[in-house]
């Protein structure tokens, strides 16, 4: 096994050879990049089918096969060439970055199978993965009720088991029933939209959010967000031409989506000395001059709560921002998977404003698209491995929906278990079921927890030199600034390296605690981040990014 020293200065001179990124020197964001239409790639840069030919000669070294009879030449031997390269294969999936499972998680993987393998020179005990939300990997546990209809749907043999009601509670019981029923086996494929049943049960989640009806016919199951965002950008990006308004800094699902679609993301700063808000004159002025610069202006990204930012939009932003897509005709995409995750004032949904628009002013916003989106994945469900969740879409053409159901049919249908558990997370026990008070106190809890967590690792940035950070209002992430001193600054271009990255890097080898650089969400010119979860328990990690920050300030002052 080599020894972690090795490994560590592998990972760290490997990085400008890495193919998981597009440049490690890169960020996504600059003020200074050009982000008008960008056109495909050559075909000169692409091998040409006459110099991948091989040519059959007795200098080529290739031995001939036998001739078959009636065949006036030999056939030659297959070449070992490879016909997929990671110079032929896709460019546009080469060119795509998504840091949050990118090169610091890898890492982070790495040296946690040298600690399973016994390695005792490395300076920590435990790797802690603050780089993603992922809730039950850390110690969220699972929602009784939720769990135990999973179970029922997934083995009906149960329901008929004499101790059944001895194990499950009634309402358990009856909802696994009810499921089976509409659904019938959940090993057998659904509707490609989704089970009726079920998006039906969205639609009267979304009426009691709101106060304003929903379609059952307008919502699509998926296989979590991401899948959601997936399709939805298929269906309305047609190449570099098209482009996609996204935050800046952004959830990278969005920036590496557009770059496989050979789409142009048309970057817009949050205000970070407003905490994170919204400025409508300076958005407009991006969409103004994104048009200016012949970009088709398909859609607006809109993340709230504001992965990673922690941020929440007012219902005034949220209101600008309508006003804005009706004036300019584009679509808005709400990313609202955090909606439960807020811990001051109250969630607004895009939907509820969008409607309440409508019934004052119709004439004005009639004409208004929007996509909203909804997951299992967080909240206090924080199920990630099942993967499900939902999108709404209001005010699409009919024509674009055909198009988006021929979209989601070539891959048949979203994972049925996974659908069942965002029936279960839109329709919870209500007050009077058996399953209530335990699903109220497992919910009650689980807020709590995330609540006081983000506030205490709130309060330790505060107190380190060089950070500030925005208070959190929701979400499961904190965005701290941190200043880097100019030694270290240099030190980072020597390797080739985001100077947050460097950072990070080094707080991943002398503490084992995984984050992830502001440059992989985008970041105003000059600042430098990192995103962090708040889902680890207890409070060691903090002390270990404390204790490392205090020390890289003193090397490389």
């Amino acid at each position: 096994m080599p020894q972690p020293s090795t490994m560590r200065s592998f990972s760290r001179t490997s990085s400008s050879t890495s193919v998981l990124t597009s440049s490690p020197a890169t960020p996504f964001y600059s003020a200074s990049r050009d982000y008008s239409p960008v056109a495909p790639t050559s075909s000169s840069s692409i091998r040409s089918a006459s110099s991948a030919t091989a040519s059959v000669s007795s200098s080529s070294g290739m031995t001939p096969l036998a001739v078959p009879n009636g065949a006036s030449s030999p056939i030659a031997a297959p070449s070992r060439r490879k016909a997929i390269t990671i110079d032929t294969m896709n460019p546009y999936l080469r060119r795509a970055d998504y840091a949050v499972r990118g090169r610091l998680a890898i890492r982070a993987e790495e040296l946690r199978e040298l600690l399973n393998n016994g390695e005792t020179s490395l300076p920590f005990t435990e790797v802690i993965n603050a780089n993603i939300g992922n809730p039950q990997a850390m110690d969220q546990k699972p929602i009784t009720f939720f769990r135990q209809v999973l179970s029922l749907v997934q083995y009906p043999q149960l329901l008929d088991n004499e101790f059944a009601d001895k194990i499950f509670p009634k309402d358990s019981l009856e909802r696994a029933r009810v499921l089976l029923n509409e659904i019938g086996s959940i090993g057998a494929y659904s509707q490609s939209q989704g089970v009726p049943y079920i998006r039906t049960s969205i639609a009267k989640f979304i009426e009691e959010r709101d106060g304003f009806s929903a379609d059952p016919n307008n919502i699509y199951l998926a296989g979590g967000a991401s899948s959601a965002v997936s399709s939805l950008l298929t269906t309305i990006c047609g190449g570099p031409e098209t482009g996609v308004m996204i935050p800046v800094p952004q959830y990278p699902l969005y920036s590496a989506t557009l770059t496989i679609a050979n789409a142009t993301p048309i970057p817009y700063l949050l205000d970070e000395t407003t905490g994170w808000g919204t400025d409508t004159k300076y958005i407009a002025s991006v969409v103004k001059n994104s048009i200016a610069k012949g970009v088709d202006l398909k859609a607006m990204v809109v993340i709230n709560p504001c992965n990673p930012t922690g941020s929440c939009l007012s219902r005034a932003e949220i209101k600008d921002i309508i006003t804005l897509a009706a004036e300019n005709t584009f679509m808005i995409i709400a990313d609202e998977v955090y909606q439960t995750n807020i811990y001051e004032g109250e969630f607004n949904s895009f939907k509820k404003v969008l409607r309440e628009l409508q019934r004052d002013f119709p004439d004005k916003y009639d004409n208004v698209e929007l996509a909203s989106l909804h997951s299992t994945s967080k909240g206090m469900v924080g199920e990630c491995g099942q993967r499900g969740g939902y999108i709404e879409l209001i005010g699409i053409d009919e024509q674009v929906l055909e198009q988006l159901y021929k979209l989601v049919s070539i891959s048949l249908c979203p994972a049925v278990s996974g659908q069942v558990l965002t029936e279960l997370m839109v329709n919870p026990p209500k007050p009077g079921d058996e399953s209530y008070p335990v699903y109220k106190a497992e919910y009650d809890a689980i807020y709590k927890a995330l609540k006081e967590r983000a506030f205490s690792l709130f309060s330790a940035f505060k107190e380190m030199e060089g950070v500030s950070c925005q208070e959190p209002k929701g979400a499961m992430y904190l965005f701290p600034t941190i200043s880097i001193p100019p030694k270290a600054i240099k030190e980072a271009q020597r390797l080739n390296e985001e100077p947050d990255q460097f950072y990070c890097l080094e707080l991943l080898e002398q503490t084992g605690v995984c984050v992830i650089p502001g440059s992989g969400f985008g970041q105003k010119d000059g600042t430098y981040h990192f995103r962090t979860t708040f889902l680890a328990p207890g409070e060691d990690y903090v002390r270990r990014i404390i204790a490392f920050h205090k020390e890289f300030l003193q090397k490389y002052s």
